[in-house]
């Protein structure tokens, strides 16, 4: 039966800085590189055989599947990357300090642009530099593809069509899945698989690092899904995720 394998990047050197990132390129921290490292080892004792895997075009997912790869020695297994696995886009807010930008605007304001399902945050103009138009890796796409900012609602909604477009068709022929992404982008899928409400997945908090094992139906229904942790490390790291003023 099929198997899907969801791994939240390790932590970033903006996630320690405590900076909004969505579309900004920054690598892994050392401790990103140790989640990353401890997520393979753990998914090698599992004994867990990856048959294709599926990636952002952002380096800090990117060079966590590597890692995580390299530690259950099978960098062989074809990957694809797509912008489609990207982070949600964090619009103006990107680079912005989260806990500044909390005493600048609010902590009800900036909980509502981080945790709100259909609200985004402010929008990057259209002409800044670091807006994703100006970037060679999204050359390909329409204007209209490229978003100024993203609600997790506008994220599920890119989302989903890789997914049954790309992803699906490979888990339908009973195949080993790993998707190596994002907090939000991660999060729109399990919506999507664990059929949440708008309001429940609020609540929903996915730790970097760890690894999430769907066991799903021919259909491609959820059978049962497990974090490749103990209770407790699942919670800790749930709980860090969600003490942050942003994502």
């Amino acid at each position: 039966m099929p198997t899907l394998i969801l791994v939240r990047h390790g932590q970033s050197d903006w996630n320690l800085q405590n900076r909004f990132t969505g579309w900004v390129d920054v690598d892994l921290s050392p401790v990103g590189v140790e989640e990353a490292r401890t997520a393979g080892r753990a998914l090698s004792e599992e004994g867990v055989r990856v048959d294709r895997a599926f990636t952002s075009v952002l380096k800090r997912a990117i060079r966590t599947l590597w890692i995580v790869l390299d530690e259950m020695d099978q960098m062989w297994v074809p990957v694809e990357r797509s912008w489609r696995l990207n982070e949600r886009h964090y619009g103006a807010l990107q680079g912005l300090d989260k806990a500044e930008t909390a005493a600048h605007h609010g902590a009800e304001q900036v909980k509502i642009w981080r945790r709100s399902y259909a609200t985004p945050p402010p929008a990057l103009d259209a002409e800044d530099s670091t807006h994703p138009r100006f970037e060679r890796r999204y050359g390909h796409l329409s204007q209209a593809d490229l978003p100024s900012a993203e609600s997790l609602k506008m994220t599920l909604e890119r989302v989903l069509p890789y997914w049954h477009d790309t992803v699906a068709p490979v888990l339908s022929q009973g195949e080993t899945v790993m998707i190596a992404a994002h907090g939000n982008s991660l999060r729109a899928l399990v919506k999507y698989l664990d059929g949440i409400s708008e309001e429940d997945i609020l609540e929903l908090n996915i730790p970097t690092g760890l690894p999430l094992i769907y066991d799903l139906e021919a259909d491609l229904t959820v059978k049962s899904s497990r974090y490749l942790a103990d209770e407790e490390t699942v919670k800790a790291a749930a709980d860090a995720v969600a003490n942050q003023a942003g994502r």
